[in-house]
């Protein structure tokens, strides 16, 4: 029987703190599957599939973590992961999309409407705002799923979107 559980925590970032946690799940007998980390501001995300053990329960796994000097005032939350643990042929990620330039409203919006479109899937995304060296510079990554009847549309259609934003575009196909 399968123990599968969602594991996130929203913390301070802190050195040491993915090293806190991933040897605390090890401890605990979990073997890591999709897992992310994140530096969001001065907090930090982690989420991970975990299978461990069966017998091992949601409130005994949120107990370690909450114990842990490096997760001290944060957020922890643990419970039954509802999905398959594995993904499905749309999350096999196609193409690696950057995107950067000036910050604006709607960026995120209006690019990740324009992979909609053409039924392109947002595998990952990371977008970042920076402050230095350049006031109000944004990169944004997409991983992304496209159909291959639909990919050369969908990436012209991102690619002129963006332009018309003044943004640049790198496209890698994976």
């Amino acid at each position: 029987m399968a123990n599968t559980m969602l594991i996130s925590i929203l913390a301070a970032d802190r050195t040491g703190l993915v090293a806190a946690v991933a040897g605390c799940l090890f401890d605990l007998g979990a073997n890591l599957g999709d897992t992310t980390f994140a530096v969001l501001g001065e907090g930090a995300e982690f989420s991970s599939v975990a299978d461990l053990p069966v017998g091992v329960r949601p409130a005994d796994v949120r107990d370690a973590l909450n114990a842990l000097p490096e997760v001290a005032g944060g957020k922890v939350e643990v419970e039954p992961f509802a999905y398959k643990p594995h993904f499905g042929p749309t999350a096999r990620v196609t193409h690696r999309i950057t995107v950067t330039g000036g910050d604006q409203p709607g960026l995120v919006a209006r690019l990740a409407e324009a992979f909609g479109q053409y039924r392109a899937n947002i595998v990952h995304l990371e977008a970042q705002k920076f402050s230095d060296p350049a006031p109000g510079r944004y990169i944004t990554r997409f991983a992304v799923s496209i159909p291959p009847d639909a990919a050369d549309s969908c990436l012209a259609t991102v690619t002129n979107t963006a332009g018309s934003l003044n943004l640049t575009v790198a496209i890698e196909k994976a």
